[in-house]
């Protein structure tokens, strides 16, 4: 676009905006292309699925919402260049229909008035631009995607995740006007058989023998066709729509966590995994993430929910009704997609591996443990895990009742098969009231945990991270071990460094590998 000759007479009105408008409008294509990847759910479990993909590389798909967001910065700086190359486009587009252009700028802009010539200049006034292809979907797919994009701030989507959810699905509008956009070709330049009758290097020079001399004949001028790749794309990113979906299912309350169990009927899954749910009852386009809490050995499948904001308060409200009138079976059904890889999936990939929840993010753990729980039970099953580390940080005490009967039947376990050492668990309690501190106090010298009912008593107040990290580096000084996080992403940061900070420079010492759950 900068020194073919076929843009030549483009470039003569244009100038360099030509260039910036057509270069930003390929990275804008190629990074729409990618940012359809990493959150194609479906893709990433494939690939997690596969032999050649182990260790580091396997970790970089934990980070594909990050690598998502870098591509969405990506479109917003060439959407940007894009926009206001464009802008300087029309303005001297516009300029060239003037007097003060020059006779070459003027020539170029009559060429199209009469029949059965081809245009080069598309503008006549600022009004028509509007009513183009191009001018329609360039306003549509920009506002869309300043909306998609102000609606994915961290604030929005934690306070107000509907309106990210929501917001988020304009993509359809985004891509449908971006694979209409270049249909217009406005942006146009010489065609190869003109080229060979019109000799620009000549003729830019004597425009006013055009049509009179045989050496240059009136030039004809075509456009671009649309990027192919992006009607590809459409077809790629239906796969979220495709949703499986699912029978009945047992509703069971449990110290303010909402427990679904379901049917698996050809469900297959892994520790660790998640899915997503949607209640038709609740909302017909809400789509939300659950790590499954069940071991793939049990009959079903479940998921453990933590009642905070409006779609979980009316699941919960609905539960409260099915429980007083079976005949709301039907309204409570779930439509479930996935199940999809996680982090947590290559826990038993590790000899030793490290296990860190804080608070509902224990649930991909109760898979994991569970699963730990049913392997050993049966004698024909190799681990290549040795052993487990186990932390829990949780505010309310009431949380640990849910899952400290697994732990106990867990511990149970492990000291009949004669393998207490197998896990070591830690769990601390970060938040208590007076009345309980004093309960506390009064039961600490007995023998089962005051809160849990463990053997291992819990710890009150934070880990202290640079000394459980020391302790476990000293425990296996030669050891590949894997760390497993989810939870807030303040205490992933402070993970993450200490993962980095306790490993050995001598690669054949003790490695911790960070792995964070997200989905």
């Amino acid at each position: 676009y900068e020194k073919d000759d076929a843009y030549l007479y483009t470039r003569i009105m244009l100038g360099s905006t030509l260039a910036w408008a057509r270069a930003s409008a390929t990275c804008l294509n190629f990074n729409c292309m990618l940012i359809l990847l990493p959150v194609s759910r479906n893709l990433i479990s494939f690939i997690r699925r596969t032999s050649c993909c182990r260790g580091s590389l396997r970790r970089q798909l934990d980070k594909n919402l990050t690598f998502h967001k870098i591509v969405a910065y990506g479109i917003a700086v060439n959407a940007i260049i894009h926009i206001v190359a464009h802008l300087v486009n029309i303005e001297r587009y516009h300029i060239s229909q003037s007097e003060e252009a020059g006779g070459l700028q003027n020539k170029l802009s009559g060429i199209g008035k009469a029949p059965n010539e081809s245009y080069l200049n598309p503008i006549r006034n600022y009004e028509a631009m509007l009513t183009t292809i191009a001018g329609i979907t360039g306003v549509l797919i920009t506002v869309a995607f300043i909306l998609i994009l102000t609606s994915s701030t961290e604030i929005i989507r934690r306070s107000f995740y509907e309106v990210f959810w929501y917001t988020h699905h304009l993509f359809v509008v985004f891509f449908v006007g971006l694979i209409i956009h270049g249909m217009g070709q406005l942006i146009r330049g010489q065609t190869p058989q003109s080229l060979l009758l019109h000799n620009v290097t000549y003729c830019k020079d004597h425009y006013s023998e055009w049509e009179k001399s045989a050496q240059c004949p009136l030039p004809l001028f075509s456009g671009n066709e649309p990027v192919v790749r992006m009607k590809l794309l459409s077809s790629l990113y239906l796969h979220p729509f495709l949703r499986k979906s699912n029978g009945s299912l047992v509703v069971t309350h449990s110290s303010g966590v909402l427990e679904l169990h379901m049917k698996k009927r050809g469900f297959k899954m892994e520790p660790g995994q998640y899915i997503f749910l949607q209640c038709p009852s609740v909302s017909q386009l809400e789509w939300h993430p659950f790590t499954l809490t069940s071991a793939p050995e049990e009959e079903f499948f479940s998921v453990h929910i933590r009642v905070a904001g409006d779609w979980t308060g009316i699941l919960c409200h609905i539960d409260m009704l099915l429980t007083s009138n079976k005949m709301l079976l039907y309204y409570s059904r779930l439509a479930v997609d996935g199940p999809f890889g996680a982090a947590t999936t290559d826990v038993f990939n590790y000899r030793v591996s490290v296990c860190i929840a804080a608070g509902i993010g224990v649930t991909p753990f109760a898979s994991i443990l569970k699963s730990i729980w049913f392997k050993c039970c049966n004698p024909n099953t190799e681990l290549m895990l040795e052993k487990v580390y186990f932390y829990w940080t949780c505010r309310d005490p009431s949380a640990f009742e849910w899952f400290a009967e697994l732990l106990f039947l867990l511990e149970i376990q492990m000291v009949e098969k004669g393998k207490s050492h197998f896990l070591s668990y830690h769990i601390f309690l970060t938040g208590w009231e007076e009345s309980q501190a004093t309960h506390i106090a009064l039961h600490d010298d007995e023998k089962m945990d005051v809160i849990t009912g463990l053997r291992q008593k819990t710890f009150y107040g934070r880990p202290n991270w640079d000394t459980e990290f020391r302790q476990i580096a000293g425990n296996h000084p030669s050891s590949s071990i894997g760390v497993f996080f989810c939870g807030p992403k303040a205490l992933s940061k402070i993970l993450q460094k200490r993962c980095n900070l306790y490993s050995s420079a001598d690669p054949r010492g003790v490695q911790f590998h960070y792995n964070k759950e997200s989905f």
